[in-house]
């Protein structure tokens, strides 16, 4: 996808995220009636959210790196749904779109600022340049990482301990 940066914050935080897990979410009916359904939307959520991340590593693009991460975080948002946790799939997609509003929109004015410059090898001594931008972006990319006591860390925790409990193969899989 190509656009501006805050088309992408809307596009990636609420647009493309919510569809997909919004309806699974309302189909949550029908997929209790399929418990195989269920056990592969948990391997494919993992899957996901495991090669996503492993991917967004090695980008050099700064907005394919939160991309890349979004779809990491729709794979923890799929795989919980196949432990039927609707409900934290929906507190986790709530906390994502805000942190990845936050850093794409951080992202942006790091881009506009550096005069449409999108490769992160050519960045360095942010923080001299912008201090704000780079307060943002780190405090987002805190909360992306899921480290104690932000938004992220709540909605992880809670789906990485859902597939610890579970004592089936495909939760201890994702787990």
């Amino acid at each position: 996808m190509e656009g501006p940066t805050p088309v992408s914050a809307l596009i990636h935080a609420a647009t493309m995220v919510t569809v997909g897990i919004f309806l699974i979410l309302r189909l949550s009916f029908i997929f209790e009636y399929a418990p195989e359904i269920l056990n592969i939307l948990m391997l494919w959520g993992a899957l996901t959210a495991f090669f996503s991340a492993f991917i967004g590593c090695f980008q050099l693009d700064i907005k394919k790196i939160i991309a890349y991460s979004t779809c990491s975080q729709l794979g923890y948002m799929f795989s919980i749904c196949g432990l039927s946790g609707y409900n934290y799939s929906l507190f986790h997609l709530i906390n994502h779109a805000f942190f990845k509003a936050l850093l794409f929109l951080s992202a942006g004015m790091l881009i506009h600022s550096l005069l449409n410059e999108q490769d992160i090898r050519a960045m360095g001594s942010l923080l001299k340049l912008l201090p704000i931008t780079f307060c943002f972006f780190f405090l987002g990319s805190l909360a992306l990482m899921g480290l104690p006591f932000f938004s992220g860390f709540y909605s992880k925790d809670l789906i990485i301990e859902l597939f610890f409990i579970k004592f089936k193969f495909t939760a201890i899989f994702s787990y």
